[in-house]
């Protein structure tokens, strides 16, 4: 991967990583409670203030393997997490002064086990059998983890050629360097997973054969493709998916990338950030975020709009494209302007009416969509699990599908737009301690049989 690592490289990290000193300080800034609100922020329910007293007395090793035991993607969270809309945002600190900074003492944490090797986890209760995980992203990696420790034996069928799912291919290298991800895939190894790599599992026939050779099955697969636009011109040449763009940056040179002066994107979610912030840094001096609702409809985070804004993305708001324009290429964006027919203009439901003679055109080298991804249910209908409003359903205590032994965690689930990196973890986590409550009770050792 040293192609991953030199892209690295060449757009290094937006947020530098605390220094020893500032993360003693900051670390010394916890009141340790004893009934933390801060955890119950946390999705994977990370012991936060045990790692924080760790820091604090220069204990980074076990300061990782606290957070590791909870979250085994705690180096990608560590960067990525919304922390200011859930942990950080439950500290008590913040009724005196500011909350503690725990994303980014996580980060000092997980780097020191980056460089100085994963800290050995505790065991825990000992099950046996055989589990199959689809995909290889956050919330698969996650269960395959959870149930190693526990003994069981196993695999992890990818499509891909890495494991990381969007942590190593969809987030950009400036927010979280390819090296991160593939740390935690070589984590997750470690602990006795197997990879078979470039294995997609899309006909019937294979998953049939994982069932007959596992005791469990994990579909963890996410989402799809971003959705056909439905427009004029969506075919030509200067059109991107957001998350195949944010790929390139990853995976090619990225003096191979050319997008040219004028970048348009289309959404407003956090995918759009990235794919506009993206675009500056490679040379585009003009780049806007076209959405077809206003601000207080955005999907993005806050601090993912303030980020775009600082580096100089102009935000187009109530703005909606018809067509692209251009005879062998892109050229330009038709576009109209619309509004609230009904209801609150915040709400991402509301209908809307176009403006009537509101049509105006921007000029264009490429154009970025980034309009959510579909629902991935296709391998959930190719094996008869029930579907609804194109996501598996599954039962929401155990993960379960309606068919026995076989289970659905992540994005697959997500409701509609983006899901958390964090959930997904939980979600893994959780459908993990499911299967091991049903496995230990059906395949219990007889009587003089050891685990083995």
């Amino acid at each position: 991967m040293s192609l991953a690592l030199t892209n690295d490289t060449k757009l290094p990290e937006v947020v530098p990583p605390l220094t020893r000193r500032e993360a003693t300080d900051e670390a010394l800034r916890c009141y340790y409670c004893y009934d933390a609100p801060c955890i119950t922020g946390c999705p994977t329910r990370i012991d936060i203030p045990r790692f924080i007293h760790q820091i604090a007395t220069g204990d980074l090793s076990q300061a990782a393997r606290t957070i590791m035991d909870a979250n085994i993607l705690g180096a990608t969270c560590a960067r990525i997490c919304p922390t200011e809309a859930l942990c950080e945002a439950q500290c008590v600190r913040v009724q005196d002064s500011r909350a503690v900074s725990i994303g980014r003492l996580q980060r000092v944490a997980m780097d020191h086990a980056m460089e100085h090797g994963t800290p050995a986890l505790p065991q825990l209760e000992e099950g046996r059998g055989r589990v199959a995980v689809i995909g290889a992203g956050p919330a698969g990696m996650s269960a395959a983890a959870h149930l190693a420790r526990r003994g069981y034996a196993v695999e992890i069928f990818e499509q891909k050629e890495e494991g990381g799912g969007l942590d190593t291919y969809g987030i950009v290298s400036y927010r979280e360097p390819m090296r991160v991800s593939l740390f935690e895939v070589e984590t997750v190894r470690k602990l006795g997973v197997k990879f078979h790599f470039g294995r997609k599992i899309d006909a019937l026939q294979d998953f049939r054969t994982l069932q007959e050779q596992y005791d469990a099955i994990v579909v963890a697969i996410g989402m799809g493709k971003v959705p056909k636009w439905g427009i004029p011109g969506e075919d030509l040449p200067g059109v991107y998916d957001a998350l195949d763009l944010v790929e390139q940056t990853k995976t090619r040179p990225l003096s191979d990338i050319t997008l040219g002066p004028h970048v348009i994107v289309v959404g407003a979610g956090n995918t759009a950030v990235d794919a506009a912030t993206c675009a500056k840094r490679l040379g585009a001096s003009d780049v806007s975020i076209l959405y077809r609702r206003g601000e207080a409809a955005m999907p993005a985070y806050r601090y993912e709009y303030e980020f775009a804004k600082q580096d100089g993305v102009i935000y187009r708001w109530w703005t909606m494209p018809i067509a692209i324009e251009g005879a062998s290429r892109v050229e330009a964006v038709r576009c109209v302007k619309t509004q609230v027919r009904t209801g609150d203009p915040s709400d991402r439901q509301s209908p809307l009416d176009i403006i009537p003679e509101s049509e105006f055109v921007l000029p264009a080298d490429t154009i970025i969509l980034a309009i959510g991804q579909e629902k991935n249910a296709g391998i959930g209908q190719m094996i008869g699990a029930a579907t609804h409003r194109g996501r598996v359903v599954v039962n929401e205590s155990t993960y379960e599908t309606s068919i026995k032994n076989v289970y659905a965690v992540g994005d697959c689930l997500a409701p509609f737009g983006e899901a958390m990196v964090v959930q997904a973890v939980a979600d893994g986590k959780m459908a993990a301690q499911a299967i091991h409550e049903r496995l230990r009770k059906t395949m219990a050792p007889q009587k003089g049989e050891k685990h083995g």
